[in-house]
């Protein structure tokens, strides 16, 4: 299976723009157009397509965002698999394909990312993956679950 993290650029953003989360996760996750919009006024967003075999099944938006203590943290801010792709094992596949994309990119010692505690599906999946919940929250309410790196991950 060939499969590829695509940076957005004026050649994809429409097939990007075309993926869509089931109608039940609509609450979980803004759209690809807000997603882009919020990246394009904010930089530190990075959007990228989720490629199989030359199709788009998913999107996702990492960054680095300083921390009240001083720190920087790398986010995996937005990640999404499109309704028509879901339950083929991409959401695991590409999980596990971005953690090692970040930190590879960034050296970095932890992973950040978002939820809302009603998404059972998503936080049993980033459990999997050893995202745990360290008690804050975001700007939204959203429960953040980080992943602490280690070497040789197998996950």
């Amino acid at each position: 299976m060939f499969t590829e993290i695509r940076d957005i650029t004026a050649l994809n953003k429409e097939e990007v723009l075309a993926l869509h989360i089931a109608d039940n996760q609509q609450d979980f996750i803004e759209s690809t157009q807000q997603c882009l919009d919020e990246a394009k006024d904010d930089r530190r967003f990075i959007p990228v397509g989720l490629y199989k075999e030359d199709i788009p099944v998913g999107f996702a938006m990492y960054g680095v965002f300083p921390h009240e203590d001083d720190t920087q943290r790398v986010w995996l801010d937005r990640y999404l698999i499109d309704e028509r792709y879901q339950h083929k094992g991409l959401g695991k596949y590409f999980l596990q394909q971005l953690i090692s994309f970040l930190q590879t990119k960034y050296h970095c010692q932890k992973i950040f990312l978002s939820v809302y505690d009603n998404n059972k599906v998503a936080i049993q999946l980033y459990k999997k993956f050893g995202f745990a919940f360290n008690g804050e929250l975001d700007e939204k309410g959203e429960k953040v679950m980080v992943r602490e790196v280690v070497a040789h991950d197998d996950n």
